[in-house]
C-alpha cells in the first residue's frame, strides 16, 4: 500500500472537524500556560512560595482528575457537540477569573475550575476523531489536532508577553480566557456527527465507517449499554494504559509549568527574553505530534498490525526523552533548550499514539469514558508530581532530581504497556 492510499480522494469534510479540534486544543493550552509564563512576575508581586506554586498546580491537576471521573460518561451520553461547548465556556471563564486572584488561595480556586473545564478537551476530541476517522487515519488525525497544544504553547508567550508589558498580568488572563468563547460559536455552528452532517458525501461517509463493515465477528461494535468504570477496569488493557499514563503524563505538565522558571533560575532568562526559547521548544513539539502519528499510520499502511505500529511509535518516543538526564550537567542555555525541545517533541509523538490506542482497543461507545479513565490516572500522577516537584525545589533549590526521574518515565510506561496490552487490537 503506498502513501497515496492512506487518504483516498473521497472528500475532505472530516479534516474540517480536525481543524476545529486543533483550534480548541490550541486555546486549551494557551489558557493553561499563562500562569507558568507569569510565575516569576506573580510570585514577586504577591509573594507566592515555590511550595505554594506547586500546590496551585496541584489544584489544577486535582480538578482535572475530578472532572475526568465523570466527563467521559457525560460526553458519551450527551454527545460531543454540547458537552465540548459547555466545557470550553467553563474553562474560558475560569481563565478570566485568574485576573481577580490576590493570593495563593485565589489562584488555587481559579486553577481548580480551569482544570475542571479543561478535563473535557481530550475525551471529547478523541471521541470526535473516532466518530470522524477510520482506524488507519486516527493516529495521524490525533497528531494533527494534538499539535494545537504546541501551537498554543508557542503563541502563548507572544500574547502573554505583549499584553503583560502593555497592560499588566491581569489583562493577559482576561484576553486569553476570552478566546474560547469565540471558538464555541464556531463549534456549535459547524459540528455534527457524520450521519447528521450536511455536505458530507456518501463516499466520504462510507470511507469514515469502513471499519464497521470489516470488523471481525469476535469484536463487533457495541450497541448496548455503555460499560461502567468498574467493567472497564477488569480489562488488562485498561490497567496497562492507566498505569502508563500515571507514570509519565506528569513530565509534560512539568515542562509546561516549570520551564520558564527553570530558564530564569538556571540562565537568567526574563519574560521579555523567554519568547524565543519557548517558541523553539513548542515548535519542535508540534512536529512531534504529527510525526508520532505518522509513524504508526505509515506502519499500518505498510501492512504491519495495529498493535505493532502503536508499540513501535511509543518506543521511539520513549527513547527520545532519555537525554533530559544530561540537562543538569549542561552549562549552555541553547543546549538545554534543544534537549527539552526533543523531549517535548517525543511527548507529543507519544500522546498521538497513546490516545489512539484507546480507540484501537475499545468500541466507539466507550472511547470517551476510557479516555477519561486513562486521563484521570495521568492527572492523579500529575497531582502527586506537582506537589513533589514544588517541595523538591523548595528544599534543594535544584532541578537535578526532577530531570533524573523524568528521563526514564516514558520507558517505564512503555514497559507497562508491553506487559498489559494484548498483542491484537480490536481494530
Amino acid at each position: 500500500m503506498n502513501s497515496s492510499q492512506l487518504s483516498p480522494r473521497v472528500g475532505h469534510y472530516r479534516w474540517r472537524i480536525i481543524a476545529l479540534l486543533f483550534f480548541a486544543t490550541t486555546i486549551n493550552y494557551i489558557d493553561r500556560q499563562v500562569l507558568g509564563m507569569l510565575k516569576p512576575i506573580i510570585t514577586d508581586d504577591i509573594h507566592i512560595s515555590e511550595a505554594d506554586y506547586g500546590y496551585i498546580v496541584s489544584a489544577f491537576q486535582a480538578a482535572y482528575a475530578v472532572g475526568l471521573l465523570f466527563i467521559g460518561r457525560i460526553i458519551d451520553k450527551f454527545g460531543t457537540r454540547i458537552s465540548y461547548a459547555v466545557a470550553i465556556v467553563v474553562w474560558s471563564l475560569a481563565g478570566c477569573f485568574h485576573a481577580a486572584a490576590r493570593g495563593a488561595l485565589g489562584f488555587g480556586i481559579a486553577r481548580f475550575f480551569l482544570g475542571l473545564g479543561e478535563s473535557a478537551n481530550f475525551p471529547a476530541a478523541i471521541k470526535a476523531t473516532a466518530e470522524w476517522f477510520p482506524v488507519k487515519e486516527r493516529a495521524l488525525a490525533t497528531g494533527i489536532f494534538n499539535a494545537g497544544s504546541n501551537i498554543g504553547a508557542v503563541v502563548s508567550p507572544i500574547i502573554v508577553t505583549c499584553v503583560t508589558v502593555a497592560y499588566g498580568w491581569q489583562m493577559a488572563f482576561i484576553i486569553t480566557g476570552a478566546l474560547g468563547l469565540v471558538w464555541m460559536v464556531f463549534w456549535l455552528w459547524c459540528y455534527r456527527v457524520p450521519r447528521e452532517a450536511k455536505g458530507l458525501s456518501r463516499a466520504e461517509y462510507d470511507y469514515i465507517n469502513q471499519d464497521e463493515k470489516t470488523a471481525s465477528a469476535a469484536a463487533p461494535e457495541e450497541e448496548g449499554p455503555r460499560p461502567t468504570w468498574w467493567a472497564l477496569m477488569k480489562q488488562r488493557s485498561t490497567v496497562g494504559i492507566c498505569l502508563a499514563r500515571f507514570v509519565c503524563d506528569w513530565v509534560w505538565w512539568f515542562f509546561l509549568f516549570w520551564t520558564p522558571d527553570f530558564l530564569e533560575k538556571a540562565y537568567g532568562v526574563h519574560i521579555q527574553q523567554m519568547v524565543l526559547p519557548l517558541i523553539v521548544i513548542y515548535t519542535f513539539s508540534s512536529f512531534g505530534g504529527i510525526a508520532g502519528g505518522y509513524i504508526s499510520s505509515r506502519l499500518i499502511a505498510l501492512g504491519r498490525s495495529v498493535g505493532f505500529a502503536r508499540r513501535t511509535g511509543l518506543l521511539v518516543c520513549a527513547l527520545l526523552v532519555i537525554p533530559v538526564l544530561l540537562i543538569p550537567g549542561i552549562g549552555s542555555l541553547w543546549g538545554s533548550i534543544l534537549i527539552i525541545s526533543l523531549a517535548c517533541f517525543a511527548h507529543q509523538g507519544w500522546a498521538s499514539n497513546i490516545y489512539t490506542v484507546v480507540s484501537d482497543y475499545y468500541p466507539k461507545s466507550s472511547v470517551a469514558t476510557m479516555t477519561s479513565m486513562s486521563s484521570f490516572a495521568g492527572s492523579v500522577g500529575g497531582v502527586l508530581a506537582a506537589s513533589l516537584v514544588g517541595n523538591v525545589l523548595e528544599i534543594t533549590g535544584s532541578y537535578f532530581v526532577v530531570f533524573m526521574i523524568a528521563g526514564f518515565a516514558y520507558l517505564v510506561a512503555w514497559a507497562l504497556l508491553q506487559a498489559f496490552l494484548p498483542r491484537r487490537a480490536r481494530a
